[in-house]
Parts: structure tokens; sequence; C-alpha cells
């Protein structure tokens, strides 16, 4: 893998760049072959000491991305690349299984386990585990926000009664509605 590490508000020293480094690599076992993949790190320090720390690794059948921010740049290190591991065991059986079913490449992930590691499948994280079926009742962005609101949902699914389309209200992180128009 190459490493580009760019720091904003602080130098990225050589310790810093080898404990990236030697946490990143850790991943590698997660592999068939080592990637020949570019792992981009960006380092930014904010006025109140806080350090965050993005790291973006573009592959072939995969874009690996994480960021943390914590007091501490080795801690945030640790938690990124812990974060990474997790997003890679989550894909790594439905990957494998992708490219089974498509022959051609035999797998881009290792299947076996570290001595002491528990392999958790996560088939049944894609599975559907209730059904829900009514009608769509006409009506405008206004009435579908306060029907939302009144279920308490974060979402709510109506026809559009202008273009008797369907439609989808939702609430933002920031307390405001959005809208999806389906075309």
């Amino acid at each position: 893998m190459n490493y580009n590490i760019r720091g904003e508000n602080i130098e990225v020293t050589p310790a810093i760049r080898e404990y990236i480094e030697k946490k990143i690599s850790r991943l590698e076992k997660y592999f068939t072959e080592t990637p020949k993949a570019n792992v981009n790190v960006n380092l930014k320090v904010y006025s109140d000491k806080k350090a965050k720390v993005e790291v973006t690794i573009p592959m072939p059948n995969l874009v690996l991305r994480a960021e943390e921010v914590n007091d501490d740049m080795y801690a945030g290190i640790d938690l990124i690349t812990d974060k990474l591991e997790r997003q890679i065991r989550k894909h790594k059986t439905k990957v494998n299984r992708k490219f089974r079913e498509k022959g051609g490449i035999n797998t881009l992930f290792n299947v076996h386990s570290e001595p002491g590691e528990t392999v958790v499948e996560d088939e049944n994280d894609l599975e559907v585990v209730r059904q829900k079926s009514f009608d769509l009742k006409p009506m405008d962005n206004e009435e579908a926000i306060l029907q939302m609101n009144m279920l308490g949902h974060s979402f709510y699914v109506f026809t559009n009664a202008e273009t008797n389309r369907t439609n989808v209200v939702y609430k933002r992180k920031d307390g405001r509605y959005g809208l999806i128009e389906a075309h």
C-alpha cells in the first residue's frame, strides 16, 4: 500500500507517519494479496486541540473510509483502524459470495481467521425482518410532514397530489425536512 499522509495545522512527524503505517498495514491480513491501493490520510488539529483523522482507501471493488475526532491523535488513529477492520469484516462475506457467484476472481478477502478471533457472519444484516403494505393517499408535502410527525417516524411515503408520483419526506439531522421525488 502507498501512503499519502497530509497534515493541516500539524506537522506529520516521522513518528506519526510510522504509527499510521504500522496500524493500517494490519488491514492487509484481511486480503488474499496485498492490495496495490493508495491510503489517503488527512490529519487536522482544531483550535480546541481536538484532532481529526480521515482515512480513505479506494480499491477496485471497495472504498474503505472512516473518520474520527478525538482529543488524542494516536487514539484517533487506533479508533480509525478499528472502524476500517469492522467495515472489512462486514463486507468480507458479502463480497466473497458475490465474486463466487459471478465466477472470475476467486475471492478478494481471506476467509481464514486469526487464532482466538470470532468470525461473525453478516449475512443476516441484510435480511428483511418486517414488511408493511399500505395504500398511498394523495396529499401535499405539508400534510405528509404532519402525518410523519403525528406517527413519530423519521420519514413518510406518500403520493404527491400535484404530480401523482411517489414521494418521501424525511426529517434531517438539522431538524428541518427533506423531500425525495421519484421519477
